[in-house]
């Protein structure tokens, strides 16, 4: 397939141009020339764009590499240091790096916080949290309450989990309505909260989430930011195995 075309698809899919003011990502095709007649025939996806990734990408024979987090992050001022080393990597393999962030967050079908829901068994799932309007989070309610040590069990073996999910067990002793909003995503715990859902589940935490969770008589798990997130990259491979190209997932969890 032409790489114009793979590009074209994925963005209509994840409605890049939706999301284009109001992310700091530059989403979509970030490096490599995307002529008339560059074909590629083998998709590498990962979480983030990095040394190891792209190295991996290469290695396997991949002529366009997939990440959730890019190298472009409101523009490129200097390619020197870290930046010079990633981007030189690509082109001297001639490997594309396509980028989505905040719409792989919150593709209701093909998203990250989708992954996770699913992987809880979430019904009745709904948009959660927005950005300029956009959604990057989703929402539902659990087939069975369970206790929040219960979901923290269960967040544990996330695939390629990091570690141990931390609880902060401040809500009923029954889950019943969970929102999603993976990665860094501690900042929408107010807007769970005005939601009326009793739990929380999102990749890392900062401080002021503790007293906020207990303020406000909310569970909050932090699952991991790269365990959280690896759901949308693995959806767009599949993606790309149903137009007939060969995929290979980098995985290189951070434990973080």
């Amino acid at each position: 397939m032409e790489l114009s075309e793979l590009v074209a698809r994925y963005d209509e899919k994840l409605q890049t141009d939706a999301y284009a003011d109001i992310d700091a990502s530059a989403n979509g095709l970030q490096v490599g020339a995307d002529e008339q007649g560059r074909e590629v025939d083998h998709v590498a996806v990962a979480v983030d764009a990095a040394r190891t990734t792209i190295d991996e990408a290469t290695s396997a024979g991949a002529g366009l590499l997939v990440t959730h987090h890019g190298l472009s992050w409101g523009g490129i001022e200097r390619v020197t240091g870290r930046t010079y080393d990633r981007i030189a990597r690509l082109v001297e393999a001639d490997l594309a790096l396509y980028v989505s962030h905040l719409p792989l967050d919150g593709h209701q079908q093909l998203g990250n916080a989708a992954g996770v829901a699913e992987f809880l068994g979430l019904t009745e799932r709904a948009p959660f949290a927005t950005m300029g309007g956009e959604p990057i989070g989703q929402r539902g309610q659990l087939t069975t309450p369970r206790s929040p040590r219960a979901l923290k069990e269960e967040l544990d073996e996330l695939p390629q989990g990091g570690g141990e999910t931390r609880l902060l067990s401040f809500g009923p002793e029954e889950a019943d309505e969970v929102a999603i909003v993976t990665g860094s995503g501690a900042d929408f715990l107010d807007e769970a909260v005005a939601a009326g859902v009793d739990t929380f589940v999102t990749g890392e935490g900062k401080q002021q989430v503790y007293h906020q969770a207990r303020e406000s008589g909310v569970n909050v798990l932090l699952a991991g930011h790269y365990a959280t997130e690896t759901f949308g990259v693995r959806a767009l491979a599949s993606l790309a195995e149903d137009w007939g190209l060969e995929t290979t997932y980098v995985e290189h969890p951070t434990g973080l």
